[in-house]
């Protein structure tokens, strides 16, 4: 399968060489685009993901090392910045059926579409569902970002500005423009956005506790499996912690990341003994069997509101991800109980 469409501008160079008359030969023909102002100073990598629709991530990576991507008819690294009026040589793709990106399912076309909870001609906010990684990779034949392209064929550019873990719901944004996109994730640099994440957790939180500080460090768990732990010679971290209701075994919490790292809500809850409900990296036997009592069988942590500045205008824009059904359920049953 050949992939690869024309997001800016393909031209032909007037001298081509042989390699790239071989492959015109075999029916193959190397793609050569033009940056426009458009895409000027995005990342090397962070173009072709986008071009190349249906290219896994580790292709994209493989080409650029083996020589096969040039800009300006020379090589480049993954994070060489692109410039308007360069030119990029994109070698033809041939994609093992292993390999290749899957194509969205219907189901999962009507539960994007009716995931958009806002949207600007600059971004766009959806409740992310569970189990749905943001984007794909090892393993993961497609993700959020991969699907709504697919999706939103009317869109010349889709990026996301931040992620969510694979298990957790709620509010992701993505830009929709290069501008947007560089504006959004300097605010993200410079704390000017607001994350609210809604957690059930094992046991009474403490009444006082309102904040967990500990350094954090990803660490590679076997199989691949990635992970984090609290480390002295970690990452600094801190998360805001704010009870929202309690229960006789669990309490549903307020979770704001102060710092943005991977798995960190759900390492620092489990830090000082009250795991997430359904944290099947970090979680204990007991509150497995607590969550089996409610017929939970996700992890509980949705991002529920999200505030951040409006790229034009610079006015703060809020939404709000509403629960999914099972976890609203869940929360149901435990005030039966009480």
């Amino acid at each position: 399968m050949t992939t690869g469409r024309h997001a800016a501008r393909p031209t032909r160079p007037t001298a081509p060489d042989a390699a790239d008359e071989s492959h015109r030969s075999a029916g193959r023909e190397v793609q050569w685009v033009d940056i426009d102002e458009g895409h000027d100073g995005q990342r090397l990598d962070n173009f072709l993901i986008t071009h190349l629709k249906g290219a896994p991530r580790a292709l994209v990576y493989r080409i650029i090392r083996k020589g096969e991507v040039r800009v300006n008819k020379k090589r480049a690294k993954a994070e060489t910045r692109l410039s308007s009026g360069d030119q990029v040589r994109i070698p033809p793709l041939r994609l093992a059926p292993e390999e290749a990106v899957r194509e969205v399912s219907d189901n999962l076309r009507e539960l994007l579409m009716r995931s958009v909870i806002a949207e600007t001609e600059e971004w766009m906010v959806v409740n992310k569902p569970a189990g749905l990684a943001v984007h794909g990779g090892s393993g993961v034949k497609i993700g959020l970002i991969e699907a709504l392209r697919q999706v939103r064929t009317d869109l010349g550019f889709l990026e996301l500005v931040h992620r969510l873990d694979r298990d957790t719901s709620g509010c992701l944004l993505l830009a929709k423009s290069r501008n947007a996109l560089v504006f959004l994730n300097e605010a993200l640099k410079a704390k000017k956005m607001d994350k609210r994440y809604l957690a059930l957790v094992e046991g009474r939180w403490p009444a006082r506790r309102d904040w967990v500080s500990a350094p954090l460090d990803r660490y590679d768990a076997g199989n691949g499996e990635r992970r984090v732990r609290v480390d002295d010679n970690g990452k600094r971290s801190r998360t805001l912690f704010a009870v929202r209701e309690t229960f006789p075994n669990v309490t549903l919490v307020e979770a704001s990341p102060v710092t943005g790292r991977t798995h960190q809500i759900r390492v620092h809850a489990a830090h000082i003994g009250h795991a997430l409900m359904v944290d099947r990296k970090y979680g204990t036997a007991q509150g497995q069997k607590l969550a089996a009592d409610i017929g939970l069988d996700r992890l509980f942590l949705h991002a529920a509101s999200l505030s951040f500045p409006e790229p034009k205008s610079g006015r703060m824009v809020n939404v709000k991800a509403r629960l999914a059904p099972e976890l609203d359920e869940a929360l149901d049953r435990l005030r039966q109980q009480r």
